[in-house]
């Protein structure tokens, strides 16, 4: 069993590809990814989520992420539709994170990428997310996915195709 203050250490150290990975699971939302990235760790840090050691730390702690998006996202789709007998006339506004100043220094291409990535089915996109930015191999995003490895091969093979199709085309 690893102490309190081991556990923070290995949070800390995977913050960034925790983030990276949140961000990926919230279709690029910032706002979205912080709350789903914060109710991670509070999950983790009161002892919801267990780490048991089966598999990497990393692998373990994605997994939990993934879950927890998706757990996040079903609720917030169960509280509008309940809202919308109150609230027939609301619009959904969904928050710039990034000021002019990030979106002028970001590469047309990273754009293209990025829209290209959201475009993908969901399960294409975690795997190539997984594989490419988080340098897990495909049989860790199966495990982190949830899906069995040759269905992550399938996964990725498809979405590189569809990626390289989407980039050409443009």
């Amino acid at each position: 069993m690893e102490t309190p203050d081991l556990f923070r250490a290995h949070l800390e150290s995977h913050h960034a590809a925790s983030f990276a990975w949140a961000l990926s699971c919230c279709r690029y939302d910032h706002v979205e990814a912080e709350d789903v990235l914060q109710a991670v760790y509070l999950k983790v840090l009161d002892g919801r989520a267990v780490y048991d050691g089966r598999a990497a730390f990393r692998t373990w702690l994605f997994s939990v992420i993934r879950n927890t998006a998706a757990s996040q996202r079903r609720w917030s789709i169960f509280r509008r539709l309940r809202s919308i007998p109150l609230d027939h006339g609301s619009r959904e506004f969904r928050s710039q994170a990034e000021g002019p100043a990030a979106l002028a220094a970001r590469s047309e291409c990273a754009e293209r990428l990025l829209r290209a990535l959201a475009q993908l089915p969901r399960r294409q996109r975690e795997v190539l997310h997984l594989v490419f930015y988080q340098e897990l191999t495909i049989a860790e995003a199966a495990l982190v996915a949830g899906i069995s490895v040759g269905s992550a091969r399938t996964h990725y093979e498809r979405g590189k195709k569809r990626l390289r199709e989407r980039m050409e085309a443009k």
